[in-house]
């Protein structure tokens, strides 16, 4: 085989991989491992000052700025239904794209961007698939010893809540 077919052959074997693989970014709530497609994601920032909104949704910390962008922050342990959790060194905002929105999400801790084969990612179990805020779980992910729910932030958000977030 020459160079270029082998150069061709070595990018189509990389494309097909890439395809089988999922590329997320990881996070943590209460300990537990969640997922996010990193194509969803702009970027991860450091805890910052929010600024509350009267009459906004419990889940809705409030707004910040980010380099000009009115951005709405929501707390996912409130929207999962998860005590809060005070702010530590740890905490970050991902802010990801949803929909037409622009929204920062709070977590516990960030750990990693991960491809993780899809092959390795099963449904939810049948006793977890009944639970409150199973909706939102695409399925869960064994990696590297770890397991890593992942979360579709589609369903996290309804579409008259992604209005009234969009809306502030």
């Amino acid at each position: 085989m020459n160079q270029t077919a082998q150069t061709a052959n070595n990018h189509y074997e990389d494309t097909a991989e890439a395809r089988e693989r999922l590329h997320l970014v990881t996070f943590r709530l209460l300990g537990e491992e969640f997922g996010l497609p990193i194509l969803d994601v702009r970027e991860i920032i450091r805890m910052t000052d929010i600024t509350p909104v009267p009459q906004a949704p419990g889940f809705v910390e409030g707004v910040i700025n980010l380099r000009g962008q009115i951005i709405p922050v929501v707390d996912l342990r409130k929207r999962f239904g998860i005590s809060a959790n005070e702010a530590n060194e740890e905490t970050r905002i991902i802010v990801v794209e949803l929909r037409t929105a622009v929204i920062g999400l709070i977590v516990d801790e960030v750990s990693e961007v991960l491809r993780v084969p899809a092959d390795t990612v099963a449904p939810p179990p049948s006793l977890v698939a009944g639970s409150i805020g199973s909706e939102y779980i695409k399925g869960i992910g064994h990696y590297d010893e770890k397991m890593i729910i992942l979360i579709d932030m589609r369903k996290v958000f309804n579409e008259d809540e992604v209005g009234a977030i969009e809306g502030m």
